[in-house]
Parts: structure tokens; C-alpha cells; sequence
């Protein structure tokens, strides 16, 4: 399984022959990244904002089966039960023993029984910029607990390469209250890399970044 952070809350997550688009972004929507322009057999979104649903520039292939157990869980985009932001979905995709979750613009703790669902995850794409989300403090406290075997940050800024909204916070600030951080200086991963990277934060590159070839 191959995961590539396209930027921001964006991910290629592909398997067999099968891809998958999480949280597209609209044109200009994410300062510091290139238009999006993918090719895929599904996209998730978890919420109907524009940096985050922009469903038209995916241009669906037809496949075969999906390969993916995909299980949605409902939660909110603020700590104030939607009344700020609206509703936030978690995606669970799960294939050959693999799971993977993607928060999404998660804004508040999960309840017991969700928290239950998020236990025992390969791997973790979480949000820990703040101001829309959960900021790094909380988003630490949440991978604590769950647990996951690789932690994926994203919907962060990085003030010297020049992504990211002005308003939230930079990865620094979860990773400080993390114990084992790793830098790959690359957008992607694959999941036969990651037996030596257990209980650590991964922090990529995006693949759109303004700039890249």
C-alpha cells in the first residue's frame, strides 16, 4: 500500500491497482500548493469546504472492485458540536490487514466508542495545525492514546516552504510533544517501509508544494 500527501489534508492512498482521493482541494483554496488535478477510482471527503471537497478535479477511472473496508465515523469540525464549522467524517479504509485513518478537519475529542474504532490503526493522517482543528497539544494527546503504529500529520503550516494558512500552526508544534519524529524529505510512503518506523511521526512533503517539478 502506497500513501503520497499531496497537501494539506489531500492523500493518494493506493493498493492493487486501486486509488483513492481524500479531501481534494479548489484552486487557490491552500496558499503554497499547485492546482489539483488527479486521477482516481474514488474520493472521500470529509466535510463540504472548499479546501476539502473539490470532487470535480478528480477525474474518476473505472476499476475493478474496491479493494478497501471503508468504515465512516461521525464527528465535528469544531468543539462545539458543528454549531461553529458543520460535521466532520473519519475515514477508515482497511485492506489486506492494513488500516488506515483519516481524520479529516476533526475539531474536537471523539466519544468513547469512537475512540474504540480509532484503536489498533497502522496508520494515523491526523490534523494538528489548530484555530479549525485540533492543535498540536490535542492532537498529541489523541495519538497517545490511540496509538497507531505511523502517525501522518498534515493541515499544518510550514512558514519557510510557504504552505499553509497563515492562521493555523506549524507541524512543530505537535511534533515537540511527540517522542520519535522522522523527517522522510518525501511525499510518499509505502506501508513495507514502516516496520522500522513503528510508534513514530512521519512527517512528509507535499507533493504539490509550489515549486516542485
Amino acid at each position: 500500500m502506497k500513501i503520497t500527501w499531496i497537501g494539506h489534508s489531500c492523500f493518494r492512498i493506493e493498493h492493487n491497482g486501486y486509488s483513492v482521493i481524500t479531501d481534494p482541494y479548489e484552486d487557490g483554496s491552500v496558499p503554497g500548493l499547485q492546482p489539483l488535478r488527479e486521477k482516481a477510482n474514488m474520493v472521500l471527503c470529509s466535510h463540504e469546504h472548499g479546501d476539502h471537497n473539490a470532487r470535480s478535479l478528480v477525474k474518476i477511472k473505472p476499476a475493478k472492485e474496491c479493494p478497501f473496508t471503508i468504515t465512516r465515523i461521525e464527528t465535528w469540525h469544531d468543539n462545539a458540536k458543528g454549531r461553529l464549522r458543520g460535521p466532520n467524517i473519519i475515514h477508515i479504509l482497511e485492506a489486506d490487514g492494513v488500516k488506515i485513518a483519516h481524520l479529516g478537519d476533526l475539531g474536537c475529542r471523539p466519544d468513547p466508542e469512537q475512540m474504540e474504532l480509532l484503536k489498533g490503526l497502522n496508520v494515523c493522517l491526523i490534523p494538528v495545525g489548530g484555530f479549525f482543528t485540533i492543535d498540536g497539544k490535542q492532537a498529541a494527546e489523541l495519538i497517545r492514546e490511540i496509538r497507531p503504529g505511523v502517525t501522518i500529520p498534515m493541515h499544518f503550516k510550514d512558514k519557510k516552504k510557504g504552505f499553509g494558512f497563515p492562521v493555523i500552526g506549524t507541524v512543530e508544534a505537535f511534533a515537540k510533544h511527540m517522542d520519535s519524529v522522522e523527517r522522510l524529505g518525501k511525499s510518499v510512503i509505502e506501508t513495507e517501509e514502516m516496520d522500522n518506523l513503528q510508534g513514530k511521526v512521519i512527517i512528509l512533503e507535499p507533493e504539490n508544494l509550489i515549486g516542485n517539478e
